[in-house]
């Protein structure tokens, strides 16, 4: 019927959210916290004084979660970023070198309006807004992860893709001499680049995040600007985003340069609990933070907005 909504599954009723004077409060008081704290850990990016004063942003309360958010040293300190280690909890120290600020992003490709953007500049034109969302490894873990951004439609908008633009290729950097991985690891197609099609790269949940936690992303998370896309795997989420293309064939990226037949790896996969990987089940998630097994949702529990995509 006109003028009713029916709630997504991961949605809480209103009257169970913080009041959003007393949250914004709150989250002020712990990024102050996070920010006293970087001296000393390490684990905010160095770019933090170029926006740090935008964060926290807004809650928008239309993307919620079925579990606790995964704590923050957790999220920080387990990484994949294979241009620093493939060692998940050793990538947070090797970070120190790698400069995020002056940070450009490139836009070109079949696009009306292709330009170079100054990150910091873009980040102060969007609207810019906090979500929780799941965030599914193809290695079978999961975590629950505040995210502070702006969706990808924002930047379709001021770039106007053409009618022929069918997919979108996002590339990382290439800087051996402040990434370690990229010089231990000359197997891999340095720069990493990750593609979607144009309408998921458009859909509602896709999410240029540049911050975490209330505060600025850090390195070792994708300084200081990555894809989220919360209903694949995080292979797709790539980090650290120096361009993005749009193109009419379907581009060439990390894994369409590897040998592998895996059902969980290909162009278009999603999650699936019914798609193994590498011999191995996916039926179930381990949580990183807490080490509770969960069963695999379809499209990590995001059907409701993607799964007509794929019809």
């Amino acid at each position: 019927m006109a003028g009713i909504r029916i709630p997504k599954g991961w949605e809480i009723p209103p009257r169970q959210a913080t009041p959003e004077p007393l949250a914004m409060n709150r989250r002020k008081f712990l990024s102050r916290l996070a920010v006293a704290a970087a001296g000393t850990t390490g684990l905010l990016s160095p770019a933090r004084s170029a926006t740090a004063e935008l964060y926290p942003a807004p809650r928008n309360p239309a993307y919620s979660l079925d579990r606790p958010l995964t704590a923050e040293a957790v999220v920080t300190r387990y990484n994949n970023f294979f241009e620093f280690s493939e060692l998940k909890n050793e990538v947070w120290k090797l970070t120190d070198r790698f400069e995020t600020r002056p940070w450009t992003l490139q836009v070109t490709g079949l696009v009306h309006k292709p330009q170079t953007f100054d990150l910091y500049r873009l980040i102060r034109r969007m609207p810019l807004e906090e979500r929780l969302y799941r965030h599914r490894c193809v290695e079978a873990w999961s975590m629950a992860v505040p995210w502070t951004g702006f969706p990808f439609k924002a930047l379709l908008d001021l770039v106007q893709p053409k009618i022929d633009a069918r997919y979108v290729r996002f590339v990382s950097f290439f800087r051996p001499e402040q990434a370690p991985g990229q010089k231990k690891l000359p197997q891999h197609p340095w720069p990493h680049a990750a593609g979607l099609t144009l309408a998921e790269a458009a859909n509602e949940l896709s999410f240029l995040a540049t911050g975490m936690y209330g505060h600025e992303l850090p390195k070792q998370n994708g300084a200081p600007v990555r894809l989220v896309v919360p209903w694949k795997y995080g292979f797709k989420s790539l980090k650290s985003i120096v361009a993005v293309e749009f193109t009419r064939t379907r581009p060439r990226v990390l894994w369409d340069n590897k040998e592998v037949t895996d059902d969980a790896l290909h162009f278009t996969a999603n999650v699936d609990p019914q798609a193994a990987h590498e011999g191995r089940s996916q039926a179930t998630e381990t949580d990183i933070g807490t080490g509770a097994i969960r069963p695999t949702q379809l499209y990590n529990g995001y059907g409701p907005y993607v799964a007509h995509l794929y019809e």
